[in-house]
């Protein structure tokens, strides 16, 4: 049988891509440091997805798995040495960690004389993830390895959709390796980064250029996810499914996606009624009581989220490009500074700047614009609003008259 190892064992590697793997027919074997998941596995070679909507549930049980602990280097790289597909799901920040487990599983597959390509399916929250773990990985490798690496390893970036919420206990109930995860199961591929025939894998949707559905997951989901989670904080709620019931943060969060739609169809050439589709989607997913997202969990790490070519700036800035002045998006930026989670050491961190030194400080360290960008101002405007405890009717109206008065 077909061997697929996934790296990460956590929500995204449990709850999508292993499930994936299982259907088609691979042995899946996990990667990952957490004892209590790996024993489990072992024990059980089996575990439980719940699918959840508003509705209710149905349940099914990914089978034929097993796990082994990261820290256990030798048995992790002999894994990958006999893969024939791979994937990781550990975090972006968790990549730097793993090289040394993934070059020693290369070097023995090598050594082996094992040159059959290998496909690494890269799910991480990361633009240009690819060239990021191809650099991580050739800084451990000598020429001739690099080659190997060229010839045989393709590098592939996924986009990764489907909205898997950190599972709480209640979520788990009798069983740990549970996990919840909503209907939707597409996983879009960057085509031209396999080596070799590109594997048969259920749901998978390989897809070239990939630049358009990195951007869409970026600048539509990940954005629209986000403002609808800063303004949920400010409007006390804790999840969001409550955020997307209040029918003015929806409609912001809506019309921020619609713009995104005008300017990813002018980037990508893609149809306009297909991206306008897309936002509505996005929109009832995100309503969806029983998955049980947090708006603490969304809005989670804005030093990284405020990033100049990420969710929230990059998604202004691909408007700006396209003729299109980015008001809707510039609230969710706004709220983003008074994200004020007092379990968030990164939201702490831009509370500070902001609180000690300024917005206008923390619009140049956190997002990298400054006087001279029509984000600054706007972001600035609506910024005043919020803290001024307009109410978000009062935004919207606001939002609306800049929309037909303002030129960026």
């Amino acid at each position: 049988m077909k061997k697929a190892v996934m790296y990460g064992a956590g929500n995204i590697g449990r709850g999508f891509i292993g499930q994936l793997f299982s259907l088609s027919g691979y042995e899946v074997v996990f990667i990952d440091v957490n004892p209590i998941i790996v024993d489990k596995l072992n024990e059980d070679n089996k575990y439980p997805i719940r699918i959840i909507s508003d509705e209710g549930y149905s349940e099914l049980v990914v089978e034929n798995v097993r796990a082994v602990n990261g820290l256990d280097v030798e048995k992790a790289a002999d894994e990958i040495a006999s893969a024939d597909i791979m994937a990781t799901a550990v975090g972006a920040n968790i990549l730097p960690k793993i090289v040394n487990v993934l070059v020693k599983g290369l070097k023995k597959r090598w050594n082996e004389n094992n040159f059959t390509p290998l496909n690494i399916i890269i799910c991480e929250n990361l633009l240009n993830a690819n060239h990021y773990l191809e650099k991580l990985l050739k800084q451990e490798l000598n020429d001739s390895e690099k080659e190997y690496l060229d010839k045989t390893v393709g590098l592939v970036e996924a986009s990764i959709g489907r909205m898997v919420p950190v599972a709480t206990s209640e979520m788990q109930g009798d069983n740990p390796l549970r996990v919840c995860v909503e209907e939707y199961c597409e996983l879009p591929v960057d085509k031209d980064a396999f080596k070799g025939e590109i594997p048969d894998i259920i749901n998978m949707v390989p897809f070239s250029p990939f630049d358009f559905y990195i951007q869409r997951k970026l600048f539509m989901h990940n954005m629209g996810h986000a403002t609808m989670a800063y303004l949920g904080f400010l409007n006390n709620n804790s999840y969001i499914w409550e955020a997307s019931r209040n029918s003015t943060i929806k409609l912001i969060t809506l019309r921020a996606m619609l713009d995104q739609a005008v300017a990813m169809s002018r980037e990508h050439g893609v149809p306009l009624e297909q991206l306008i589709d897309h936002s509505e989607d996005l929109l009832f997913r995100f309503s969806n009581r029983l998955l049980g997202d947090t708006v603490d969990r969304v809005g989670r790490d804005p030093v990284r989220k405020l990033a100049a070519n990420d969710r929230l700036i990059g998604a202004a800035n691909l408007c700006l490009k396209h003729g299109i002045c980015p008001v809707y998006v510039s609230i969710g930026i706004a709220a983003a500074f008074m994200f004020a989670n007092q379990d968030d050491e990164a939201a702490m961190k831009v509370q500070a700047v902001v609180q000690n030194e300024g917005l206008e400080a923390a619009l140049k360290q956190f997002c990298g614009i400054d006087e001279s960008s029509a984000i600054y101002k706007l972001v600035k405007d609506f910024y005043n609003k919020l803290k001024s405890d307009s109410s978000f009717e009062d935004v919207l109206r606001h939002a609306e008259k800049l929309k037909r008065t303002v030129k960026c």
